[in-house]
């Protein structure tokens, strides 16, 4: 089911399944996000939860036992309830249950908060442990965002710009899994310039670039900020070896598995990890100009 929220500048739109964000249009007519199109990437903007990304055979252990996850985890296709809604704002809520349990064995409750205010989307996000035990979890956003976002400009006239900083590639293999390896990813200016062919080989995944990026043209006016200070990784993406006039601004977590490795739920360093009753926030966020 769709449900739509407003403010004085905005209009968002989303799909309770997978509590997905379908639209972000602004009162001009502006669509920012990707709508879909199958011939490119059907979706539009994943909710990642309880995996960022790739496990090795679909699988992972914890405490010895072998479980079975897709990729990006569950949430992504899972039909969520909503708990709360605004104008403004709304709330979409996921529960374990025996499904979700046969793939990932904690009790949780994961909620998604969506919130308009003027021109930025606010994603705010709460996990809580409704469990006895310790549970791991990587979680993220996936938003496609149109590129061009104007008429006349073209994929090549965009820039990624980030702060000051020195970020680095996390290497990953042929088959979109992680070596282990991080590599120096200089950036003349700050600006990482866009190009069909950097995404050839799947996605650009980067380490130390304090919290947020902007996507813009200096030939135009319009571009998005995403603002994501509590994530240590930024991904971009759009479907390899095409010409997809998108890109995908992705705050993960954490990281995928290591090629060949079926990962120990337990000893994946970069996974959040969060005591028996305990709960976790985080948010990332999207400014439209």
């Amino acid at each position: 089911m769709m449900f739509t929220i407003r403010s004085g500048s905005m209009t968002a739109v989303i799909d309770s399944v997978g509590a997905q964000l379908m639209s972000l249009q602004s009162v001009d007519g502006t669509q920012y996000l990707w709508q879909g199109d199958p011939k490119y990437w059907p979706d539009r903007s994943l909710t990642i939860f309880p995996y960022v990304a790739r496990l090795t055979d679909g699988c992972y252990r914890y405490r010895g036992e072998l479980y079975h996850m897709p990729i990006h985890g569950f949430a992504p296709t899972a039909e969520f309830s909503v708990a709360e809604q605004t104008d403004a704002a709304i709330t979409f809520v996921l529960e374990s249950c025996p499904a979700f349990y046969e793939q990932y064995p904690f009790l949780f409750r994961y909620s998604i908060r969506y919130r308009l205010e003027n021109a930025t989307l606010h994603v705010e996000i709460t996990v809580e442990n409704k469990d006895e035990k310790t549970m791991h979890f990587g979680l993220g956003g996936h938003p496609g965002i149109n590129v061009p976002l104007e008429e006349g400009l073209r994929f090549e006239d965009y820039v990624i710009e980030v702060p000051p900083c020195q970020p680095r590639r996390m290497e990953f293999t042929p088959a979109c899994f992680i070596t282990g390896r991080e590599l120096p990813f200089p950036m003349e200016c700050n600006q990482l310039p866009l190009s069909h062919h950097m995404f050839d080989e799947d996605a650009i995944v980067l380490k130390g670039i304090p919290g947020e990026v902007t996507l813009k043209s200096s030939k135009g006016h319009r571009g998005v900020t995403l603002m994501a200070p509590d994530f240590p990784i930024f991904g971009f993406w759009h479907m390899p070896k095409t010409d997809a006039p998108y890109i995908c601004l992705e705050p993960w977590s954490s990281l995928p598995s290591h090629q060949d490795v079926i990962e120990d739920l337990e000893k994946q360093v970069d996974l959040i990890s969060l005591p028996a009753m305990g709960v976790y926030q985080t948010a990332w966020s999207l400014q439209c100009f």
